[in-house]
């Protein structure tokens, strides 16, 4: 009995021999380790391809073969699941904490970090009493508690495995074992093989070629596994038939060194460059469709990337454009998948003090039982209500809907977390698909992986609940957000396979493009273990009599990685790689990029090279891949080429389309539905705001003060500190009186006068920030409107001004307004409404001015008011004169932020008599002061003219660019830079 070992490189037969070799040893019930589970069905369609039937024998993987081994004497223990381990784990940690742990001990990564040391010393077959430090008693503590609960994990049960092998005569029948696909062996898996060649013909499939760099991270196996076979050893050549003369010169040269003359490229190898992920995976799937359309069958294909989580959702993007099918081969975290997302959500709201948005997640899915529109409909009420408190979630919801939410209670008042869990899974799987008809389509085939995922979990925490007690639901939350869901089964049919390089290495297709040729990601950067470097392994390697542990450079795993991936197509090779960022910033190539390329003559690699730069936003319109991206790439067309983009259009019976493309910028802005004519032209009372806004910008006033939208959420925005501040000032200077006894804030009453103010401010926010705002940010308005109303009030008590604050809030033009002010401002033909913040009146006589606050840091000066036509202070004056029964003396805009700054129009006459303190430039002699305000009476006209007319128009005042604070641009449809 012995082992035979056959070596060579890629393409060399090697398991087709060894398949051959194995239906040669039937009758003696031989034994065929494969690398997968995954690849068992496929050994058995190829050994059936060859045997038409297959009587004898059993194909499995490694772990299969140690099973079937460790129970056959009956010793057996029950093998600890991944979820069991993780909770193991983290109570090993928790115990050793105390004990003098680092800080990094509180995280969940420390403890998974443990187990991963821990799996690679197990695998090693080195014990707790090999090791010193920390790491040995966590070692020594892990295995203390499997066996106290009287366990094994994945490890110690191979570890069992091999012993047996090794010394009892019952443990294995002298049947033949085969194994290919293995490149790295653990200490467990060399024990075996070790044991078997001992009682049993083992034959070993290695692709290896002696003294070249691809196959550097496989040279300590290769030399094990040569010893152990004693001169039983083929070396078979590569087969220069099996592939197109480019692809085997690719085989022979890569990674090694000097090669044989390169023949001329014929398309078999091709080098894709894009720019941005986006385009580069754009290109990659144009590629990819014009295969399919060419008769290349989609499960012919493979997208081979580093890694699939950085790639599956631009992948999906591309792919789902162009309507290509795929599957994508490897595992999903249950929180990645829709079904698993609203699980959580609700399970983090009900069991982790969760936000209102984790609530809805789970409400808004159709795995709740309610429609999308009650969902909205409830978030939209708290929204706008500012409820974010579960506390009060859940009242008001309870209050709109008349009933509970459902699945919630039930959840949080369960005695058994885990038939809550159980429960939960099943009613969201009814809840989306029923139980009328089986479900089908992809969304629905992932939400049943998701569903069985979550149960087989359920039941795995079952099983240690029996062992040592219920988990807690934070760790039930945990263990379910590491859960994972497969995706696809290996080499669907009808799919293009995205799969990584360590499951593309036992694969063949007929055209493979491997992603992610850019330095950093191939070769990968390596991830060291925090509690075992290569340099401690080295050292407990040496110390052990039977250690193995893995210690393969990860730039020579990568490498070999690379060009088991470039040997995998029989027709056609793609090396793609990603040349700039979307922000335009190139990028380096992998090194593997450059090796590759120089392969072969470089004239002829540029020749069958494709790019697409950034600023290729859309297709070529010949190659357009779909009807969309060909109407996109008319559209650009069109910029250049109008009359041809226009012929071609009509051609296709597209011009519709075009029109509507090329218009959406450019549509009509003025108003011309009769309905709304009509109703502007009777409308005979304006708002100054409206007429200030609509001269701002006209298509701002028809958005903001027309339509009126709304944001979903209450905010604390500029308008709610406005009317905060607005509220407390009134209620302060109305009061001040009875509270001080005297009409203004002087310095001698400054100080009761700042106590009521806060007083004020209080009360004000109470009445109008109804929200449950979060206390930081009711934190800072209260005490940032306080810095700026003490500004205020302490330049009142400074001020030089006689007048006194005289009346407030002095609304006019509304039927809320006083009987003599309910007509309004008249200025022929409409009237005009507002409200003026407050009066300042000459205690001696019927004089006064009019003040406005203003929430901001600046306020307009004499000259801005008339330069940029602000209407408020002008015509304020005016309902001071004909309604208040006041004569002007000015107008003062008062800013409420910042140094608190006092702007206005004043009457030069009285600077040193009844408004001193102002600035120079804002007293105006007495045609200045009434032509400016004449002027301003003529500007509303015009601006009520063009209302009533629907002259909408885009007219920012200061002209183009629009403002960058407006936000409406969306709506109008203003083209912006």
């Amino acid at each position: 009995m012995a082992l035979s070992l056959l070596a060579g490189p890629a393409n060399a037969g090697k398991v087709a021999l060894l398949l051959e070799r194995y239906l040669a040893t039937l009758a003696s019930d031989p034994v065929l380790i494969v690398p997968n589970r995954s690849d068992v069905d496929r050994a058995e369609r190829d050994l059936l391809r060859t045997s038409g039937a297959l009587v004898g024998g059993s194909i499995g993987t490694f772990d299969d073969l140690f099973e079937r081994i460790a129970r056959g004497k009956g010793e057996h223990r029950p093998v600890v699941t991944e979820a069991q381990r993780t909770l193991l784990l983290r109570r090993v940690v928790a115990h050793a904490r105390p004990q003098g742990l680092g800080r990094s001990a509180r995280f969940a990564g420390f403890a998974d970090s443990l187990g991963a040391a821990v799996a690679e010393l197990e695998s090693a077959l080195l014990e707790p009493g090999e090791l010193d430090g920390e790491l040995a008693e966590l070692y020594a503590s892990y295995r203390g508690e499997l066996d106290r609960l009287g366990l094994w994990d994945r490890e110690l049960e191979r570890h069992y495995a091999a012993d047996r092998v090794a010394g009892d005569l019952d443990a294995w029948e002298p049947r033949p074992v085969f194994a290919y696909g293995f490149e790295d062996l653990t200490g467990a898996e060399w024990a075996l093989l070790e044991a078997l060649a001992a009682r049993s013909e083992v034959t070993v499939s290695l692709p290896y070629e002696p003294g070249r760099d691809a196959f550097a991270s496989l040279s300590r196996t290769a030399e094990d596994l040569t010893a152990l076979a004693a001169g039983r050893v083929e070396e078979l050549k590569p087969d220069p038939a099996a592939r197109s003369a480019v692809l085997a010169h690719l085989e022979r040269a890569l990674f090694n060194g000097a090669s044989a003359e390169a023949p001329h490229l014929d398309g078999s190898v091709r080098y894709l460059e894009g720019a941005g992920l986006r385009g580069t995976l754009e290109l990659v799937a144009e590629e990819v469709l014009a295969l399919l359309r060419g008769g290349t069958p989609a499960d012919e294909i493979a997208i081979v990337c580093p890694t699939l989580d950085r790639w599956r959702a631009p992948l999906d993007t591309a792919f789902a454009t162009l309507g290509i099918p795929y599957a994508l081969e490897g595992r999903l975290r249950l929180g990645q998948t829709p079904f698993g997302q609203a699980f959580l959500a609700l399970l983090r709201y009900a069991w982790l003090d969760g936000e209102r948005r984790d609530l809805f997640a789970f409400l808004r899915s159709p795995y709740s039982g309610l429609t999308r529109a009650h969902a909205d409909f409830l978030e939209g009420r708290l929204r706008g209500r500012g409820v974010n408190e579960a506390a009060r979630v859940e009242e008001e919801v309870g209050k709109l809907r008349g009933q509970p939410l459902p699945h919630l209670e039930a959840l949080r008042s369960a005695d058994d977390p885990l038939g809550a869990v159980t429960a939960l899974a099943r009613a969201m799987a009814r809840a989306a698909h029923g139980l009328d008809s089986p479900p089908t389509g992809e969304s629905a085939t992932l939400d049943l992986r998701a569903h069985e995922a979550t149960l087989r979990l359920a039941s795995e925490l079952e099983g240690w609940q029996a062992l040592d007690g219920p988990p807690t639901r934070d760790e039930i939350v945990a263990l379910l957000e590491r859960t994972t869901v497969r995706l696809a089964a290996a080499g669907e049919a009808g799919r293009v396979a995205v799969l990584d390089l360590m499951r593309a290495r036992t694969r063949r297709f007929e055209i493979v493009f491997v992603l992610g040729l850019e330095e950093g990601r191939l070769p990968r950067r390596a991830l060291g273990s925090p509690f075992l470097d290569e340099e401690r392994k080295a050292e407990l390697e040496r110390a052990s009599r039977a250690g193995r542990l893995l210690r393969t450079d990860p730039v020579s795993r990568d490498r070999y990685l690379f060009y088991t991936t470039c040997t995998r197509p029989t027709r056609r090779l793609y090396l793609v790689r990603e040349a700039a960022t979307d922000d335009g910033a190139p990028r380096e190539p992998s090194p593997f990029w450059d090796e590759i390329r120089g392969l072969f003559d470089a004239e002829e690699v540029e020749r069958w090279t494709r790019r697409r730069p950034l600023s290729a936003l859309v297709w070529p319109l010949e190659a357009a891949p779909s009807e969309r991206e060909r109407l996109r790439a008319l559209a650009s067309l069109a910029a250049s080429e109008p009359p041809t983009a226009s012929a071609l259009a009509r051609a296709n019976g597209w011009d519709r389309r075009l029109d509507r493309a090329l218009s959406a910028f450019d549509r009509p802005t003025k108003l011309t539905d009769p309905a709304v004519l009509e109703e502007l032209r009777q409308k005979s009372s304006f708002s100054v705001t409206d007429l200030e806004r609509f001269h701002d910008c006209s298509s701002m006033w028809l958005f903001e003060r027309l339509i009126s939208p709304r944001t979903i959420d209450v905010q604390v925005d500029a308008r709610l500190r406005g009317t905060v501040a607005h509220q407390a000032l009134f209620t302060f200077f109305k009061g001040l009186p009875k509270r001080t006894g005297a009409d203004g804030v002087q310095a001698e009453n400054l100080e009761d006068a700042l106590e009521f103010l806060h007083e004020c401010l209080g009360e004000a926010i109470k009445a109008h920030v109804r929200s449950d705002l979060p206390e930081l940010e009711r934190r800072e308005l209260e005490q940032s409107l306080a810095r700026d109303l003490e500004t205020l009030v302490r330049s009142e008590a400074e001020s030089p001004s006689q007048l006194v604050p005289s009346r407030f809030e002095v609304s006019f033009g509304s039927e809320r307004s006083a009987p003599e002010l309910q007509r309004g401002l008249d200025l022929g033909g409409f009237a005009v409404s507002g409200k003026i913040d407050r009066i300042d009146r000459d205690p001696f006589g019927a004089r006064g001015i009019v003040l406005d606050y203003k929430s901001g840091k600046t306020a307009h000066s004499a000259a801005r008011i008339e330069s940029e036509l602000h209407l408020q202070i002008p015509l304020y004056m005016l309902v001071l004169r004909d309604l208040v029964g006041i004569e002007p003396l000015g107008g003062v805009y008062r800013a409420l932020a910042g140094e608190g700054q006092a702007r206005g129009l004043l009457r030069a006459e009285e600077q040193d008599g009844a408004v001193p303190g102002f600035m120079r430039n804002d007293y105006l002699d007495e045609e200045a002061f009434w032509g400016q305000i004449e002027r301003a009476q003529d500007h509303a006209r015009g601006v009520v003219e063009r209302i009533r007319g629907g002259d909408v128009r885009h007219d920012p005042k200061g002209g183009f660019p629009c403002p960058t604070w407006c936000d409406l641009w969306p709506m109008c449809r203003v083209k912006r830079s």
